[in-house]
């Protein structure tokens, strides 16, 4: 026979409530940190911190990339916080793309709602997975992997993303590279592209850097 003493602890931890927090609401008054955000104090959280309507919306195509991003990451949906998920909404017009892209923190899976998406990634051995995905169709991007949508068909295309993070990070490789102070001739060296073919796409993308170009050749 077991313990007495064994069977009211056993019991004493199956009757009482559990210890743990329901859920941790950011406080983006606050500096995130590599574990998420401060929880809100208890008193302040309301029903809108667990509801974001910001997908309803058509995103801005009105760019050189003629696509638009609109993320329910953390920081629009303080609900997430410490959950694990996260979601965004992709619009994409005519001839639009999501350039090479990661999400450090999380693997994704896209859902397209409208129109047809070419969509693909590439792994760490440099093998290639592309598909054209239509209305219905889901396709998932591992975590920290490049990878890229782009409209296909006669008409605008729109996806809903989800991922395993409530904050998986967005970094776009070309404005890493192009649209940041980097110097240009360090941007030479790591891309194999030449002067004029860099300081075309620092304009497109708006880097800067093109100024130090010739006292940073003296340091490579």
């Amino acid at each position: 026979m077991l313990p007495i003493s064994f069977l009211v602890l056993l019991l004493s931890s199956i009757l009482s409530p559990s210890s743990a927090a329901d859920f941790c609401v950011a406080d983006l008054s606050r500096p995130a940190n590599p574990a998420g955000f401060s929880c809100k104090k208890a008193s302040t959280v309301t029903v809108t911190d667990f509801s974001f309507s910001g997908l309803g919306a058509t995103g801005n195509t009105g760019n050189i990339m003629k696509s638009a991003v609109t993320p329910a990451f953390c920081q629009q949906f303080p609900g997430l916080n410490g959950l694990g998920l996260s979601a965004a909404r992709l619009d994409l017009g005519l001839n639009g793309v999501v350039p090479l892209h990661t999400h450090p923190a999380a693997s994704e899976v896209l859902l397209v709602s409208e129109g047809k998406i070419l969509a693909g990634f590439i792994s760490s051995s440099n093998t290639v997975y592309y598909k054209t995905l239509i209305k219905g169709d889901l396709m998932v991007f591992p975590q920290g992997l490049l990878h890229f949508q782009v409209q296909s068909g006669s008409s605008p295309a729109v996806a809903f993303a989800t991922f395993n993070s409530p904050d998986p990070g967005f970094q776009i490789t070309s404005l890493s590279l192009f649209g940041s102070s980097l110097p240009s001739p360090l941007v030479e060296k790591v891309t194999f592209l030449d002067d004029e073919q860099v300081r075309k796409l620092k304009r497109v993308f708006g880097g800067t850097g093109q100024v130090l170009k010739y006292r940073s050749r003296l340091l490579l």
